[in-house]
């Protein structure tokens, strides 16, 4: 479960980083939306290891809203591209 996260965590600003060195919008929403495929990945990986008490509800609340702000500003992003 760990790994997974990690992979979710980093693979979110990666593609974000990719996308923007693309030379069209329509390049950069792509990538935009595996970031944005990513963080319901790790949103989904947090719900489990909340489930299954590897994380407290505390932990997961926290981490929770900040994910949620970042796929708001994803979106946002996504949308200010016109494509």
């Amino acid at each position: 479960m760990i790994s997974q996260i990690n992979r979710s965590v980093v693979s979110i600003p990666s593609n974000i980083a990719e996308g923007a060195g693309r030379n069209t919008n329509k390049e950069f929403n792509n990538f935009l939306g595996i970031a944005q495929g990513s963080s319901f990945e790790l949103d989904t990986q947090l719900i489990i290891s909340n489930r299954l008490n590897f994380i407290s509800k505390e932990e997961y609340h926290k981490v929770e809203l900040q994910l949620e702000h970042i796929q708001n500003m994803i979106a946002k992003l996504k949308k200010s591209l016109n494509v």
